[in-house]
């Protein structure tokens, strides 16, 4: 096969920043391989998602837990042998106490060898610019700059997910509250774990019905967890009172914890109008307009900044189930 024809390879890592007396830091890695100072990186494993391989790089790589806020710029570049790369980024603070629990459905990560990483050095951003071999490591420094500058950088996640696929309607003779998911669906349960994970999700919050309460339910029993769950957010409730759905997604904007939502298709657009009406217009042009707003078992990450005017959603992305 050609370089050309080749797939592109993936690899996935973050920015990993803190604020030390009023200045922003961040940290590089030193392979001694190549001889370069980059981000902390690496490729995905066979079924593994994004976000799922950003944190265990990081974790490999520098010793750090850390949380995903906003996406960052995606490098690319062509390899020796031909072939193209793509590495995805995010900003990423070290995770702490508050994290635990979403800590806990993390599987164990070994640390990298001193032949594959032989030194970690936190740094201001002006000796970040000069030590980075890439110039295309640039670019998502330069974003996480700006972020930092308007405010935008400290963030929560609130993740509106849709619940997995259910058994159909026509196939279910019972109560349409407790229709099932169907194993696909489950698949799709359980390929949302590391996307909550990755994101730092502590509180979870669903319709009060089965397929709902089943999707969410991998991740409770990974982190040891309970759920609110809400009957305003089924879609009987949602057809008699839309506003109290928003009601809702107001109360976990202006929280203080990293939350997902999960609930149902005709319940998003009351959902996706919210997350608009706190967006900037660049984000809020971005976010699904058209039926059915969501797959199956996927996943809107809404990243949260609170400002002096309230919660303002500055940056979304889309996760899709993993290896399912």
């Amino acid at each position: 096969m050609s370089p050309a024809r080749q797939p592109t390879v993936q690899a996935a890592g973050a920015l990993v920043w803190r604020v030390r007396q009023g200045a922003l830091q961040v940290a590089l890695v030193h392979r001694p391989r190549y001889k370069d100072w980059s981000w902390p990186k690496g490729k995905l494993e066979p079924g593994e998602g994004v976000a799922a391989a950003a944190i265990r790089e990081v974790a490999e790589e520098t010793g750090h837990d850390v949380v995903l806020g906003m996406r960052l710029p995606t490098v690319r570049y062509a390899l020796a042998d031909g072939r193209r790369k793509h590495a995805h980024y995010w900003a990423a603070p070290a995770a702490g106490r508050p994290d635990a629990p979403a800590l806990l459905a993390r599987p164990p990560v070994p640390r990298a060898s001193t032949d594959e990483i032989d030194a970690v050095r936190w740094m201001d951003v002006t000796t970040a610019q000069r030590k980075l071999t890439r110039s295309d490591d640039q670019k998502p420094l330069a974003e996480l700059v700006d972020a930092f500058a308007r405010g935008w950088l400290d963030t929560r996640a609130l993740i509106v997910a849709r619940h997995g696929k259910a058994l159909s309607r026509a196939a279910w003779e019972g109560d349409e509250a407790d229709r099932p998911l169907t194993p696909l669906g489950r698949r799709q349960a359980k390929a949302l774990v590391p996307v909550l994970s990755a994101f730092g999700v502590t509180q979870v919050v669903t319709s009060r019905w089965a397929r709902c309460e089943h999707t969410v339910a991998p991740y409770l029993a990974a982190t040891s967890g309970g759920a609110i769950v809400s009957e305003r957010l089924t879609e009987a409730s949602h057809q008699n009172s839309p506003s109290q759905v928003a009601a809702e997604v107001e109360d976990l904007l202006t929280g203080r914890a990293d939350a997902v939502l999960c609930t149902h298709r005709p319940v998003l657009p009351t959902v996706l109008d919210v997350l608009g009406a706190h967006a900037r217009r660049k984000v809020a042009d971005k976010l699904p307009v058209a039926d059915p707003f969501l797959s199956p078992g996927e996943a809107l990450v809404a990243h949260v900044a609170l400002t002096e005017k309230g919660p303002r959603v500055v940056a979304a992305e889309r996760h899709l189930p993993a290896a399912v």
